[in-house]
C-alpha cells in the first residue's frame, strides 16, 4: 500500500540518554512518523472519520516523548511505533527519531534511527 499519512519535524522536550545529565537535563527530539493507511474512504467521502487525525497523532506521540525516559533512541522509536499501531487504525508505521545534542567529541547535525512496524497477521485481518 502506498497511502500515507506524514508528520514530518515533530519536536518535542525530552530526557533520553544514557548519560545521566540527558536523563536529568531537558533536550530537543525530533520525530518523523509516517503511517501507511488506505486512504481512499476518507478522500471520497472527505469523511475525517475515515481516517487518522493528525492532532491525536502529534498529542501521543508527544506523551511519550515527554513523559517517559528512555536510555536509547532506538526504545524511544519502538514505543512510538507500538502505541501508534495499537491506538490507531494503521496497517504500519515509520518512525524517525532524531537527536540535535548528541554528546559527541566533534561537529554532527544529529543522531538518529528510523525503525518501521506493522500490525501482525491477526491485527490487520480486525484492523
Amino acid at each position: 500500500m502506498s497511502d500515507r499519512i506524514v508528520l514530518h519535524n515533530m519536536v518535542f522536550q525530552g530526557r533520553h540518554g544514557v548519560l545521566e545529565r540527558e536523563q536529568r537535563e531537558l533536550q530537543p527530539f525530533e520525530v518523523d512518523v509516517e503511517l501507511i493507511l488506505n486512504l481512499q474512504p476518507a478522500a471520497v467521502d472527505d469523511d475525517l472519520t475515515k481516517t487518522v487525525d493528525y492532532a491525536a497523532v502529534f498529542d501521543h506521540v508527544r506523551q511519550i516523548v515527554e513523559s517517559t525516559s528512555f536510555r536509547l533512541l532506538e526504545a524511544l522509536a519502538e514505543a512510538i511505533a507500538h502505541e501508534l499501531l495499537t491506538g490507531f487504525p494503521i496497517a504500519e508505521v515509520d518512525v524517525r527519531v532524531r537527536k540535535p545534542r548528541v554528546p559527541i567529541d566533534g561537529q554532527i547535525d544529529y543522531a538518529g534511527v528510523e525503525i518501521r512496524r506493522q500490525r501482525s497477521g491477526a491485527d490487520r485481518q480486525r484492523g
